[in-house]
C-alpha cells in the first residue's frame, strides 16, 4: 500500500498542475482502509511540500434520533441513511478555495457527528474526500460526478471486507449477535451495492 500512495501521490500532483484545489475521491466499501488510506496520502503529500485536509462523508450521518423517527436506525450506514444535500453542498462550497469551510466530523465511538469539527482552508491545496459512495451511480449519489479531479476506488475482496469487518465491530465492543447484524444486515450487503453500481475510477485498488 505505501508503494501505491507514493505513485498516487506523485500521479496527483502532476495532474494538478498549478491549480489552487484539486479534489480526490476515496471510495470504496466498508472497511475497505478508506480513512487509512486518505489519512495516510495527506501525509505523502505533506511530506511532499503540499498543503492537503480530509473530508470524510461520515460526518454526514443523520442522527440516530432522525433514523429512530424514518424506522431506519438498523440500516445505519446505507445510501439514504445520509444528509447527502448538505453533503454535496459542502463539497460544492469547498471546490473554488474562495472560502473557509467547516466541516462535521463523524465519532464513531459514540455515533455522533459533530458540526464544525474541521477546517478546510482556502490554503489547501488538495482535498480527500473519502466515503462509501463517492462514486456511487445511483439516486442523489450520482449529482457527484464531475466534482472530483481524480477518483481511487479502493476494492478488497469480500472475504477480506469480511474479516475487517467483525474486527471492527468486536473492537467497539459488541456482543456477537449485534456485530453479526451490522455484518452481515448491512455492512456487506451495502459493500455489495457500491462495487456493482460505481462510475469508474482513476485508480482502483484490490489489494488486501
Amino acid at each position: 500500500m505505501t508503494t501505491a500512495i507514493e505513485e498516487i501521490a506523485g500521479n496527483v500532483i502532476d495532474r494538478a498542475g498549478d491549480a489552487r484545489r484539486f479534489l480526490i475521491a476515496i471510495a470504496g466499501p466498508p472497511g475497505a482502509g478508506k480513512s487509512t488510506m486518505a489519512d495516510t496520502l495527506a501525509l505523502a503529500l505533506k511530506e511532499r511540500g503540499e498543503t492537503a485536509e480530509v473530508l470524510p462523508m461520515d460526518g454526514f450521518h443523520m442522527d440516530n434520533a432522525i433514523l429512530v423517527e424514518r424506522g431506519l436506525l438498523a440500516r445505519k450506514g446505507t445510501p439514504d441513511t445520509f444528509d447527502v444535500r448538505g453533503f454535496l453542498d459542502i463539497v460544492r462550497a469547498v471546490r473554488p478555495a474562495d472560502q473557509e469551510v467547516l466541516i462535521p466530523v463523524f465519532d464513531r465511538s459514540r455515533e455522533i457527528a459533530i458540526a464544525s469539527a474541521r477546517v478546510v482552508s482556502p490554503h489547501h491545496r488538495f482535498i480527500i474526500v473519502e466515503g462509501n459512495y463517492l462514486l456511487l451511480n445511483e439516486g442523489k449519489w450520482a449529482e457527484l460526478e464531475g466534482l472530483f479531479d481524480y477518483s481511487i476506488m479502493l476494492a478488497p475482496p469480500i472475504e477480506v471486507l469480511e474479516e475487517r469487518l467483525w474486527a471492527r465491530w468486536r473492537g467497539y465492543k459488541l456482543s456477537e449477535d449485534a456485530a453479526k447484524a451490522k455484518v452481515y444486515e448491512n455492512d456487506l450487503p451495502n459493500g455489495r451495492l457500491i462495487l456493482e453500481n460505481r462510475r469508474p475510477a482513476d485508480v482502483t485498488l484490490d489489494i488486501a
